[in-house]
């Protein structure tokens, strides 16, 4: 007897537990695969997620009330891969959201997100493993909401969730991602700088994929692709990408040569 996909992606979606939801997240998309678990067609669901499942720590604080640390000490090492841990925790919630929420779009759009969620799963896990080999866990230092921030004030829309949370948020940590590297990489941890090549390599994927659900959002309504994610920025004051872009990266994911120039330009 198959299930319905969505629920099943928004009772994962409200463990608690990261490691229970990073388990369920894989059995989900191990189910999907072998044809347990259907789309159910219809609107999307009227009932936005303001918050998902997620342990009691980290604290979560304003992004300006996160301070630098050094990455040559042990705090400051472990605090580095603690936000690469956050972010990728956030973006199992966020995949599952897709497939929970925007319950009209084709079964391609579910299979494809599934997938996302799957993989940031184990993104989570060879992080959280780096971060334990430190003497930490997951919740030993204060974090920032606004992954999912940026979830909630899309929660109504597909197309503006495609620009701005994998075209906009994910996409920074494509440029990020390398001089983080290189930080780790000078104080030897090639053991983290190997967990971030797959990160960036699966992440590039990740972008791609919201790059080309936005695309074919944009056609359906008539509207030209790369005008309206400067209006999306712009009409949500989401954050400009910050230089160096990661030029080979973003190309790869689908963004244009022109796109990244008017992007490197700067907001105004």
């Amino acid at each position: 007897m198959t299930q319905n996909v969505h629920e099943a992606a928004l009772a994962a979606m409200m463990l608690d537990d990261p490691g229970a939801k990073c388990a369920a997240t894989m059995q989900l998309r191990s189910d999907w695969c072998v044809g347990a678990l259907e789309p159910v067609p219809g609107a999307d669901d009227p009932h936005a997620v303001t918050v998902p499942g997620r342990p009691r720590r980290p604290q979560l604080v304003p992004p300006q009330q996160l301070s630098a640390r050094r990455v040559g000490t042990r705090e400051g090492h472990a605090a580095m891969l603690h936000a690469i841990a956050h972010i990728e925790f956030n973006a199992i919630n966020l995949a599952l959201d897709c497939v929970h929420r925007f319950r009209s779009m084709p079964r391609s759009f579910h299979d494809e997100w599934l997938m996302v969620a799957a993989e940031e799963a184990y993104h989570f896990g060879l992080v959280q493993a780096r971060l334990t080999a430190l003497g930490y866990d997951y919740g030993d230092f204060p974090a920032h909401n606004g992954l999912w921030e940026m979830a909630c004030r899309t929660a109504d829309d597909v197309l503006s969730r495609m620009a701005l949370v994998p075209r906009v948020l994910e996409a920074r940590g494509l440029d990020a991602t390398p001089p983080i590297a290189d930080k780790l990489r000078s104080i030897g941890d090639r053991e983290s700088v190997a967990v971030l090549d797959i990160i960036l390599r699966d992440e590039v994927g990740h972008v791609a994929i919201g790059d080309r659900w936005f695309r074919r959002c944009c056609e359906d309504r008539g509207l030209d692709a790369e005008a309206c994610y400067l209006d999306l920025i712009a009409r949500f004051d989401a954050p400009w990408p910050q230089p160096p872009l990661h030029r080979e990266a973003r190309l790869a994911a689908g963004f244009s040569a022109a796109e990244l120039d008017r992007l490197a330009r700067g907001r105004h």
